[in-house]
């Protein structure tokens, strides 16, 4: 966790919001939760490979992780971590630190018990989601639009999206683009075998908006 933790200025600074965010426990007790539309994008993808959601204000951040997981593909076998606020002064958030790695590097506090009304307060709010901190997932989230909760509307939904998520354990993003060049050419020397291990066939402008939902519906069940 500290070695992810040591590098984390290389990638975020076009991501972060500039404000950090500070706990919202007390305003939440009085306010309703509302609909925040959120755009997100993963960082470095050429061409980019983003989704738009629509989550309640009161999900927690854990709950978030697995809707993130489930639009992209992820299939939730690393580590992560929400981080807010600027690079200088970052708060994380994810599965906390035990043992000695708790007095190692920055604390991570628990995703379980913030929401993301706590962290994202208005429209333009944004923050960061690490997948794998390996290969170093970068997800940039701003919240675009604030609406009210529609009466029987079941959350969350994804609006939109565009392009497959890459596989786990691919390398990251430089990684994900040496995968798409290898099988794209019949002659490059690890075709035959990444095209293999990606399960014979992959198409990395796919994306289907009612497959993902129906995942998202199954998930709420």
């Amino acid at each position: 966790m500290a070695t992810s933790k040591a590098g984390k200025g290389r990638k975020r600074e076009s991501v972060l919001t500039k404000k950090k965010a500070t706990s919202g426990s007390a305003q939440r007790r009085t306010k309703s939760a509302e609909v925040y539309e959120i755009k997100m994008f993963l960082a470095d993808s050429h061409p980019p490979i983003w989704r738009r959601l629509a989550v309640r204000s009161d999900m927690t951040l854990a709950k978030l992780h697995d809707v993130i997981q489930i639009v992209m593909g992820w299939q939730n076998c690393h580590l992560h971590q929400f981080i807010v606020g600027d690079d200088k002064d970052p708060t994380y958030y994810g599965v906390p630190d035990v043992g000695l790695m708790a007095d190692l590097g920055p604390q991570t506090l628990s995703d379980a018990k913030v929401q993301l009304r706590d962290i994202a307060k208005q429209r333009g709010s944004r923050f960061v989601y690490e997948y794998d901190f390996g290969d170093s997932w970068i997800h940039g989230l701003e919240v675009v639009e604030v609406k009210p909760l529609e009466k029987g509307a079941r959350y969350p939904v994804c609006l939109g999206g565009e392009r497959t998520g890459p596989p786990d354990d691919c390398g990251g993003v430089w990684g994900y683009d040496n995968l798409l060049q290898a099988i794209a050419d019949p002659k490059h020397e690890d075709h035959d075998d990444l095209l293999e291990w990606v399960g014979g066939k992959f198409d990395p402008e796919a994306f289907d908006l009612d497959e993902v939902n129906t995942a998202l519906k199954k998930w709420i069940r």
